[in-house]
């Protein structure tokens, strides 16, 4: 495996795990935040193992799937597509006290677990098993 794609691999975990600690502490916005780039990680991983080479600096995790070759199941595929558009304004909020109030503690569980799940699944793609 490429240096740069288990780099990815490793750093993806530790944001999983930086989420669930915001998760503890009422940081709930940064769950969302971090549940993203969690993904972002893991989809850099493998699009660096297919096209070897360095991925771009993005965090477009639609355009990091096509450049992957990734094709994910539906309803993770609408996941991914929710958290695409939620990255974008935790990075940028316009009005932060209305994002805090768009990613309350109950949205950010379920953000956490179908992340979870998601990781769960580009694990098993076939170039992270070299």
């Amino acid at each position: 495996m490429r240096k740069d794609a288990e780099n990815y691999l490793l750093s993806s975990e530790y944001d999983l795990q930086t989420a669930e600690h915001m998760l503890k502490t009422g940081r709930f916005v940064y769950v969302i935040f971090m549940c993203h780039l969690a993904i972002e990680k893991i989809l850099k991983a493998i699009t660096a193992e297919k096209t070897d080479k360095i991925p771009p600096k993005t965090h477009n995790l639609i355009y990091l799937m096509k450049l992957g070759d990734i094709t994910l199941p539906e309803a993770l595929f609408e996941f991914i597509t929710k958290i695409n558009n939620a990255s974008i304004v935790t990075r940028y909020p316009e009005d932060f006290e209305k994002l805090i109030e768009s990613y309350p503690e109950n949205i950010s569980v379920q953000y956490l677990a179908k992340t979870k799940e998601t990781i769960v699944w580009l694990k098993q793609n076939e170039r992270l098993k070299k």
